[in-house]
């Protein structure tokens, strides 16, 4: 049997032991980031643990691939903190729930593809960004609140906050030396948790940032007018919404994809996706998308199937509504010395090493991407900047390569042989090969090795063909593909040459 309803592959070996420990590993790391994130957006805190439970449980089952791990993340809840200050929950979970239907539309109509578009140097730059954020969100746990404004840990407090996280990275990075039969960041929760429980060692615990007790995620229609007016107010915040998780979501894939050499399905993923926030819109949840920093807990543990990602699910909506008493307890320095260690290996410290084996504006697309993400904590602008100052830069080289080969036949004609690709950044110089005054009554002009492509070079075409009839002379376009044909003949309004037929030619690109 290899696969059932398209759910499962069943030829897939499954290590159980290394997939329970890896979702125990996984939600454990992510109910205080949920928390957090729901406190900090003034949802009530357990919209993050229910949106944890459901974006993982649906994407788990459902989702482009095994080992993507997704819940309540910041990077979907910023985008909602104004319409949460302006508008209330209720429109918060309405947005969500459109935000749904916007994915699994991008999902149907197979758009997840363009994630390819987004060049490598963006990708580092995504993933440095991230790595930073990861890093710089866990300094918040060694502050307090002080008459409401927060202030550092001084004196004995940071010092057991320190020696904790010390001892918690410690335990990360040498028991895999030791031993990898159970995930090394497990046990040093585990450890942490007993030294502080049994020693009564005073410091924050995952109850000092809110409670994690309640019930099974309520059915809830969202209490909104429906109208018009509420579809504008809150669509924007829902697409915008919809572009960051999925962007998030399927550089994550693409991440997870080259890390465990397989291929993923990037527009199952984004149905998955947005049937998760269907779901969350109608049950409380604070929506969500694929956590990079879990996913590499995740992976990190050793988990390569889907059971780590319903282990985590499940294990959340059991702390939820039974073990929230004995989670409560556990020591903030334990989870955050794990996301500092998975902030660490996220950090794609390669990108040091090529710094001077690559081109200087790759370099800059990762500085650029990278410092948009930390500072603005917007993936989908960050990652948008980065594909369209790589194709400003693709542009502008393929502008450079337009060149003209010149000749005069045995008949007095001049021939122009066009090479590189002519569109709208290359037309001032391909105007700029001819020399239209002194040539001779007839020319022709070759594009054998040239693509018109775009409006801007029929415009460029049309500038010389008129230069050369103002002088009463005649040119031949010669060599043109049928699809830049084509693109002449629909814009015959605007330009009037003579297209040298030549049947027996063809154009390789056509067949592609």
């Amino acid at each position: 049997m290899t696969k059932i309803f398209n759910l499962f592959d069943f030829s897939q070996k499954v290590n159980y032991k290394t997939e329970v420990l890896a979702g125990l590993t996984v939600a454990m790391t992510m109910i205080p980031e949920s928390l957090s994130f729901a406190i900090l957006a003034g949802f009530p805190p357990l919209m993050g643990l229910y949106a944890s439970f459901i974006a993982g449980l649906v994407t788990a089952i459902f989702g482009g691939r095994p080992g993507m791990i997704s819940g309540g993340a910041g990077a979907t809840v910023i985008v909602l903190i104004a319409l949460m200050n302006s508008d209330g929950l209720e429109y918060v979970l309405a947005a969500v729930a459109l935000a749904g239907v916007i994915q699994i539309l991008i999902g149907v109509f197979k758009l997840g593809k363009f994630i390819r578009l987004v060049p490598h140097p963006v990708m580092f730059g995504f993933v440095n960004g991230l790595a930073i954020i990861i890093f710089m969100s866990q300094l918040d746990q060694f502050k307090t609140v002080v008459n409401g404004d927060m202030v550092w840990l001084t004196g004995n407090p940071m010092l057991i906050m320190a020696g904790l996280v010390a001892l918690t990275i410690a335990i990360v990075v040498l028991l895999p030396k030791i031993t990898k039969a159970v995930p090394s960041s497990l046990v040093a929760i585990i450890v942490v948790f007993i030294l502080v429980y049994f020693l009564g060692i005073d410091t924050k615990t995952v109850k000092d940032i809110a409670s994690v007790s309640g019930g099974f995620p309520p059915f809830h229609i969202p209490n909104i007018p429906i109208s018009w007016e509420t579809l504008k107010l809150i669509a924007p915040y829902s697409m915008i919404m919809a572009a960051v998780g999925l962007t998030e979501g399927l550089l994550t894939l693409n991440l997870v994809d080259e890390i465990t050499e397989t291929k993923g399905n990037g527009n199952r993923e984004c149905i998955a996706q947005g049937s998760s926030n269907i779901l969350n819109g109608f049950f409380f949840g604070m929506g969500g998308c694929p956590m990079i920093a879990q996913t590499l807990v995740n992976l990190s543990a050793g988990s390569r199937a889907r059971l780590a990602g319903i282990v985590a699910s499940l294990t959340i909506l059991v702390i939820i509504l039974f073990g929230a008493p004995i989670i409560e307890q556990l020591p903030m320095a334990a989870l955050v010395g794990v996301m500092i260690m998975v902030a660490i290996g996220t950090f794609e410290w390669a990108s040091f090493k090529i710094i001077n084996r690559v081109p200087k504006k790759d370099v800059f697309l990762v500085l650029i991407v990278a410092t948009i993400t930390v500072l603005l904590h917007n993936l989908a602008l960050a990652v948008l900047v980065g594909v369209i100052l790589s194709a400003l830069f693709f542009a502008w080289e393929s502008a450079k390569r337009i060149r003209a080969r010149k000749h005069i036949d045995a008949n007095g004609v001049k021939h122009y042989e066009i090479y590189g690709p002519l569109f709208f950044a290359s037309t001032t110089a391909f105007i700029e090969k001819f020399d239209v005054a002194s040539d001779p009554d007839e020319v022709i002009i070759d594009f054998k090795d040239c693509r018109v492509s775009d409006m801007s070079a029929i415009e460029a075409l049309n500038v010389v063909t008129h230069r050369y009839h103002k002088l009463g002379k005649k040119v031949h376009l010669r060599h043109l593909s049928n699809d830049c044909i084509v693109l002449l003949k629909n814009a015959e309004a605007i330009i009037d040459v003579n297209i040298m037929e030549d049947p027996s030619y063809k154009v390789v690109v056509d067949k592609v």
